[in-house]
């Protein structure tokens, strides 16, 4: 069966992504945080994204940053996330933005779309050092 494509994302974002382990589609899917949205072919989209994960929270390295339910409830709620989630910028990769790579989260908090939720604006500036340091 052919992928379908979804509709336009925004960046910043809280996707729920089959992240790739090389270069095929995970079966289990984690939130990523869409970082940038190629429209050139629109309306087919790739974007780039990281990937995010539950484990090894506490730990922050190079070019990661957390979002903590205890330490910002409104950045976690706007998030749409059910764990503590560490975002990897370094792990950032382009994918088409399709059924193939994307799907629709549990409960469908913004419909039958990929979309759990949206970086919260607390965030910016965690998410710029992050950035920042991926370039360093």
């Amino acid at each position: 069966m052919e992928p379908q494509w979804w509709g336009e994302p925004i960046a910043g974002e809280i996707v729920w992504c089959h992240f790739p382990d090389n270069i095929n589609p995970r079966p289990k899917p984690r939130p990523a945080l869409v970082l940038a949205v190629f429209d050139d072919d629109a309306p087919h989209f790739t974007i780039r994204v990281a990937c995010g994960t539950s484990q090894r929270t506490t730990t922050l390295h190079r070019g990661e940053f957390c979002i903590l339910r205890a330490s910002n409830l409104a950045a976690y709620a706007a998030a749409g996330l059910s764990y503590d989630t560490k975002f990897d910028l370094r792990q950032a990769v382009d994918l088409p933005y399709t059924t193939e790579w994307f799907s629709v989260p549990p409960a469908a908090p913004h419909g039958q779309n990929p979309k759990l939720g949206i970086l919260h604006p607390s965030l910016v500036r965690a998410v710029q050092a992050a950035f920042r340091a991926t370039t360093e």
